[in-house]
């Protein structure tokens, strides 16, 4: 399982058209990217998967992540189990803890509670599983520094997400010289300052709301202020916005910092949209 270079990371993978999904997959794939990411909010992930690989020929598949709370491990594992043999083992298992606001409910308010020992006993049951699932086959979603020394200790590495160079530097002094770390970098193709506000002010301040993203922006330095009205630093460091050169340039620095793989989410003014044309002028730059 090749996790150099760089990868895609798209919500329109998992719940854009499935036919569409498939073709774009199988374009990427030709293009040279290296692993596909999509995210989890419940709901038949391994259909997407599946979905994935089968249009693939070469490409890592990667859950971005599957969310722990929603899925049952046995099921997980054997899941895992059937789709890494049937696709030459290139189904990658991102794992996360999701936030408190997407895993509590009516029925049951207090589910999400104690990320770290559900994590914990969550990689138990995947480890004791009938067929388990190995890992060296699984990620953790970790940003602060018990979810990355979790993931170090438990996982080939850890992929943070909504994150900047200098969490990148960070995170690679927590996880040593040998676990993976495979970071998302959200990536604005425009034209100047005012077309990138206007395409990711709403869509950042969204992520903000949740404590998770908002805290480790915090432990990185910016100042409460800066977070609530998502600054012109913060929204620099976070995202990386302009033409082909300036995303590559912030993909060099996540590599410099310690990141072995980048995965480029590309948003655009129309959410529904799949960015295939993003995709295919990065792609070019990048060869």
């Amino acid at each position: 399982m090749d996790l150099s270079g760089v990868g895609v990371w798209s919500h329109h993978l998992r719940y854009g058209d499935p036919g569409e999904a498939a073709d774009a997959a199988a374009e990427l794939d030709e293009l040279g990217f290296r692993a596909l990411w999509f995210p989890d909010g419940g709901g038949p992930i391994f259909e997407a998967v599946s979905n994935l690989l089968t249009a693939t020929r070469e490409i890592v598949v990667a859950t971005g992540i599957l969310n722990l709370w929603m899925h049952d491990p046995a099921g997980v594992a054997a899941s895992f189990a059937s789709l890494s043999a049937q696709h030459d083992g290139r189904f990658l298992m991102g794992i996360g803890v999701s936030h408190s606001v997407a895993v509590n409910n009516e029925q049951d308010p207090g589910r999400y509670r104690k990320p770290l020992a559900a994590m914990s006993a969550f990689l138990d049951e995947l480890d004791g599983a009938d067929q388990p699932v190995p890992a060296e086959s699984r990620v953790l979603a970790a940003l602060g520094p018990k979810m990355l020394d979790m993931a170090a200790k438990r996982a080939r590495g850890a992929h943070p997400y909504l994150v900047t160079p200098e969490h990148t530097r960070r995170a690679r002094e927590a996880l040593g010289e040998g676990p993976l770390l495979l970071p998302e970098q959200t990536v604005i193709l425009c034209a100047d300052r005012e077309e990138a506000r206007a395409i990711g002010d709403g869509w950042l301040r969204g992520y903000l709301a949740l404590p998770n993203y908002a805290n480790n922006l915090l432990r990185l330095g910016y100042s409460p202020e800066e977070v609530a009205s998502v600054s012109d630093r913060l929204f620099d460091d976070v995202f990386a916005w302009g033409d082909e050169e300036a995303i590559l340039r912030r993909l060099d620095e996540h590599r410099a910092a310690g990141a072995d793989h980048v995965c480029v989410q590309v948003i655009t003014a129309d959410a529904d949209v799949f960015p295939r044309k993003e995709w295919r002028t990065l792609a070019a730059a990048l060869h």
